[in-house]
C-alpha cells in the first residue's frame, strides 16, 4: 500500500482482525482466547504436579495432556513461534515420565507462555505510546503537515478559515 497525502484523495484505514494479535516481527497468534485458556490449564497442571506425587497412571495422563497442550498451542501460533516452541519443548524419553520430568516440562512451558504474554504486553504498550504520541502531534499541528507546520485555510491572506 502506498502512502497518500491529503491531495491524493480519501484515506482508507486498514481494518485489523480483532481476534488476531501480531507483533511487528511477524509473530502472530490466531486465537488469543484459546492461547489464554491453554496457558491457564498448563499453569494449573503445574501447580497440581507440584502439590502431590503422582502414580504411574497420573504421570501418563499428565504427559498426554502436556502433549495435547503443545499440539493445540501450535494450532494458534505463527510458524516462527511454533519453531521457537519446538526448540524449547523436548519430548519425554519414556511413555511414563518421572515426576521431576513432568514438573520441568510443565514449568518450561509455563515460562515460555509467560514470556510470550510479556512480549505481547510490551508490544501493545509500545503501540499505545506511539499512537498517543501521534495523536498529540496531530493535535498540536505537527502531525501529517510536518514538524512545526501550521494548518492553513488555503486563503492567500494567511487568515484562518471560517471554522477556526
Amino acid at each position: 500500500m502506498t502512502a497518500t497525502t491529503p491531495s491524493d484523495g480519501p484515506l482508507h484505514p486498514e481494518v485489523l482482525d480483532a481476534d488476531a494479535a501480531e507483533t511487528p516481527n511477524g509473530e502472530t497468534i490466531t486465537s488469543p482466547t484459546k492461547l489464554i485458556r491453554i496457558a491457564s490449564m498448563v499453569r494449573s497442571l503445574l501447580d497440581e504436579a507440584r502439590r502431590a506425587p503422582l502414580d504411574d497412571a497420573g504421570r501418563r495422563l499428565l504427559a498426554e495432556i502436556h502433549g495435547k497442550s503443545l499440539h493445540e498451542l501450535k494450532d494458534v501460533l505463527s510458524e516462527e513461534l511454533r519453531e521457537e516452541l519446538a526448540d524449547v519443548s523436548q519430548p519425554f524419553e519414556s511413555e511414563t515420565p518421572t515426576d521431576s520430568e513432568l514438573r520441568v516440562a510443565q514449568a518450561q512451558l509455563v515460562g515460555w507462555l509467560e514470556g510470550l504474554f510479556h512480549g505481547i504486553q510490551a508490544t501493545l504498550y509500545t503501540q499505545q505510546q506511539l499512537a498517543q504520541r501521534q495523536f498529540e502531534d496531530m493535535r498540536s499541528g505537527r502531525g501529517a503537515l510536518g514538524e512545526g507546520a501550521a494548518p492553513t485555510s488555503g486563503r492567500s491572506d494567511g487568515l484562518p478559515g471560517a471554522y477556526l
